[in-house]
């Protein structure tokens, strides 16, 4: 029997992610920049930190996944991780801007054994927020909603904080940059606090039926031959390792391209911020429309090439009008509605790997499938920072210092030309090895539901099918 949420269900979870996304906005948005500038660390030593942390959160993914999969009690499988993993991260967050008085070699050893731990204990609420899905509802559309609520809410948070970020440090600490970001991480840790309290008490997980809680887990060695027997996955991670790489190296050196390169911080960051915020959030809300009016593939390519015409066009805004706001938003504009309809794609066409994975090994594997996308999107992270932080050391930046134009220069580089070069990048990938087409998926679902109904048929019958490796019909 399918299974309706009420509605306050619905926005009770999706509460949950405002909190959460209000916490990972203010580490990935400030916190290089908070070192570097405010606490003068070497660019270089904050590259191997944040490489280092992102690359072991990687792994970690994977294990609390094991520990999530096997908790078993009575107020369920997911809302006591979700609940402990919130008051452990909030507190960590707090230690991580805390105005303490220590030594240089001091405070690296410090702030990077907090850094490190923040990511171990954010993801002992992250991967059970998210794997509480499927658990909610066993209905289609139900499920659907609930996977789009709580992308708004995050949104919504992002929002917030990166637009008014700034003027929040300020208010709290006026000219101490230190302070401010000190009592700007107690309130986020609050606000995360009290959001997940709304998740854990109105949001119920249903039952699972006894098969699923005596269910063989899936070992390492079936989960490679998941991952490298369907040879789609490889394609989609590859886009998705690109976009993501491109996506979170321009939003970690925005603050340090609107300082140094157009010397306009406050205003010009916050404003392109905003504009990005509300461009994706619009994407977000316009794809199923018109993913039922324009094909998949142009949908596709318009995610790839809006952001690299609008990294060109914030390029030519640099040279000729740096302080202009209007060209800033606009620039902002195009980037950021290829970006909203990227984020939506790729979620399309993993899922049509999965489907696609079916077809030709006989199995299902949401859950490994879906959980590449995480690896590959902490990589990137790992990857962007370390391109970051190196990157500063390279191009020669002196923190609070106007810059050389060798360093001018090496910001654009890192905030615009890379990342349009990497959306490009995906738009070759996609073309050379993306083979799920409309008229191919078509096909694949066709297969599929054939299979269904030959299996209830012989099910009626009293022959057990059980589930076989297929060929790929001649696919590839």
């Amino acid at each position: 029997m399918q299974e309706k949420l009420s509605w306050k269900s619905k926005i009770s979870f999706g509460i949950g992610a405002f909190g959460k996304d209000m916490v990972y906005a203010i580490v990935s948005t400030f916190f290089m920049k908070y070192l570097t500038d405010y606490r003068l660390a070497d660019p270089v030593f904050v590259a191997i930190l944040f490489a280092a942390a992102r690359i072991w959160d990687a792994v970690n993914d994977t294990f609390m996944g094991v520990v999530v999969d096997n908790t078993r009690s009575k107020f369920g499988k997911f809302r006591p991780w979700i609940l402990i993993g919130t008051v452990v991260n909030a507190a960590v967050l707090i230690a991580m801007y805390a105005d303490v008085d220590l030594s240089p070699v001091n405070y690296a050893i410090y702030v990077g054994f907090m850094y490190v731990l923040w990511g171990m204990t954010y993801t002992i609420m992250d991967i059970p927020y998210w794997s509480m899905v499927p658990a909610l509802t066993n209905d289609e559309n139900e499920r659907n909603q609930i996977s789009a609520i709580p992308r708004f809410f995050a949104s919504m948070a992002w929002l917030i904080v990166g637009s008014g970020g700034l003027y929040i440090v300020k208010y709290f600490g006026g000219e101490d940059k230190i302070a401010g970001f000190s009592r700007f991480a107690i309130a986020v840790a609050v606000i995360f606090v009290v959001s997940s309290l709304i998740t854990v008490f109105n949001v119920k997980e249903k039952s699972a039926p006894l098969s699923a809680l005596t269910a063989e887990k899936t070992s390492v060695k079936q989960m490679m031959r998941v991952l490298f027997k369907n040879d789609q996955v490889l394609v989609v991670l590859l886009i998705a390792l690109f976009f993501n790489v491109a996506y979170q190296l321009s939003n970690s050196f925005a603050l340090y391209y609107f300082e140094y390169v157009c010397n306009v911080e406050d205003e010009l960051f916050s404003i392109y911020t905003a504009v990005a915020g509300f461009a994706q959030m619009g994407a977000l809300l316009s794809y199923p429309l018109l993913g039922k009016k324009i094909n998949k593939k142009l949908l596709f390519i318009s995610a790839c090439v809006l952001p690299a015409a609008g990294f060109l066009l914030l390029l030519a805004a640099g040279y000729f009008a740096p302080t202009n706001a209007v060209w800033v938003a606009l620039s902002s504009v195009i980037i950021n509605i290829g970006i909203g309809f990227m984020l939506v794609i790729l979620t399309v066409i993993l899922s049509e790997v999965v489907d696609y994975g079916e077809y030709k090994m006989g199995t299902r594997n949401e859950s490994i499938l879906f959980s590449t996308q995480t690896f590959v999107v902490k990589l990137a992270g790992a990857f962007s920072a370390f391109v970051s932080g190196i990157g500063l050391k390279i191009i020669g930046y002196k923190a609070n210092e106007a810059q050389s134009a060798t360093a001018i220069a090496g910001m654009r580089i890192i905030m615009i030309a890379i990342p349009a070069v990497l959306m490009l990048a995906c738009l070759l990938v996609y073309f050379k090895g993306y083979r799920l087409g409309d008229k191919n998926y078509r096909r694949i679902l066709a297969e599929l539901d054939n299979r269904k109904h030959a299996s209830e048929s012989d099910n009626m019958a009293g022959t057990d099918t059980g589930s076989e490796k297929v060929d790929d019909g001649g696919l590839m």
